[in-house]
């Protein structure tokens, strides 16, 4: 076991003045057991276990007003053991004592964490659909919620192939799926991974949002039934995303963002993340619009979008398709996230 040098543990206790806004001779408003603590680890150089470490960076977190203080501590120190969450650490790695290398990742992370980088971002990778996908700014961090959007793809699909295969009795061809604005490839992997021998079409502007779907794809070993294609899609562009034919869905989390809203994210959104990613234009329905207009060209007849939006566009988005009788596509119903808001669109191609 090594232990900390005792310069390494001035280091560790005397953690950055600036940010714990204390002089080295002095310590910050610690608890009597924390006083303790510090006191033991000093007599004791190096016997740190994690659930120490884990408390001391949750106070540097609160003192500097670091959001989900205890969640980024508990996120760092398991990745460094080398495990996803700090409830799966066995009790034997909680009672062991860290080593000098893993108290200095640790750290090295945390410092990244109090200037306010998303914990996504300063591990480098996260979890989505049981999927461990790289992530690396600015490209942009899927959302919890979103993970209902591929849900709701994946029953749709399941009811389609129920209606066909009840109907005929020829196999039902394998669904071929667009996705707007890939960012890192969450929604595209997790299709491919939920509807067997489905192809997706991945589509972003952002040249680092490409690379980065790629690396994903590769990762997973799932480059055989997706192409990650370059473009930024516009009203023009429906002769760039049909390389294999008309789509059985459309599927995105467009930028809906008002942009009205924009300077009120938090603060590891506006530092990081692309902000085109996320700003929907005045109304929020930029991209959301060139979407539908495009959807009658894109999509088979019966085909569907399936849109992640802010609580006010369903009601925009029925009115403008209701001015927009030409292009045939009906809202077919609103779902709620998990925190009750209307979130989700299902968009249909009418038949003709």
């Amino acid at each position: 076991m090594r232990c900390l040098t005792p310069s390494l543990l001035r280091r560790f206790w005397g953690l950055l003045p600036q940010y714990l806004s204390v002089g080295p001779s002095q310590s910050p408003n610690l608890s009597p057991k924390q006083s303790s603590l510090r006191q033991s680890c000093s007599a004791r150089p190096g016997l740190l276990t994690a659930p120490d470490v884990v408390s001391y960076w949750q106070k540097v977190f609160e003192k500097n007003g670091i959001p989900e203080a205890r969640e980024s501590s508990e996120y760092i120190v398991s990745f460094v053991l080398g495990a996803k969450t700090f409830q799966s650490l066995d009790s034997e790695k909680l009672r062991a004592p860290l080593t000098a290398v893993q108290q200095e990742q640790i750290q090295q992370l945390s410092c990244k964490r109090l200037e306010r980088m998303p914990v996504q971002y300063v591990l480098g990778e996260w979890d989505f659909q049981n999927l461990t996908l790289k992530m690396r700014p600015p490209v942009f961090i899927p959302r919890p919620e979103t993970e209902d959007l591929i849900s709701l793809v994946v029953e749709e699909e399941s009811r389609k192939c129920e209606v066909k295969n009840s109907a005929f009795s020829v196999a039902v061809p394998p669904p071929v799926i667009l996705e707007i604005g890939c960012g890192s490839g969450a929604i595209a992997l997790s299709l491919l991974c939920k509807i067997p021998q489905s192809r997706v079409l991945a589509v972003d502007k952002e040249e680092a949002a490409v690379d980065l779907t790629r690396e994903n794809v590769h990762r997973l070993q799932l480059q055989g039934r997706i192409h990650v294609l370059h473009h930024n899609v516009s009203y023009g562009s429906a002769k760039h995303l049909l390389p294999w034919g008309p789509m059985d869905f459309i599927v995105s989390n467009p930028p809906y963002v008002f942009h009205e809203d924009m300077a009120s994210l938090d603060a590891e959104i506006l530092r990081y993340e692309d902000l085109d990613a996320l700003d929907g234009g005045d109304d929020g329905m930029r991209v959301i619009k060139t979407i539908l207009t495009l959807a009658p060209t894109l999509l088979k007849d019966s085909g569907s979008v399936f849109l992640e939006v802010d609580p006010r566009h369903p009601a925009m988005v029925e009115d403008w398709l209701t001015a927009q009788p030409d292009l045939f596509l009906t809202l077919r119903a609103v779902h709620k996230d998990f925190c009750g808001k209307p979130r989700f669109l299902h968009i249909q191609k009418q038949s003709r």
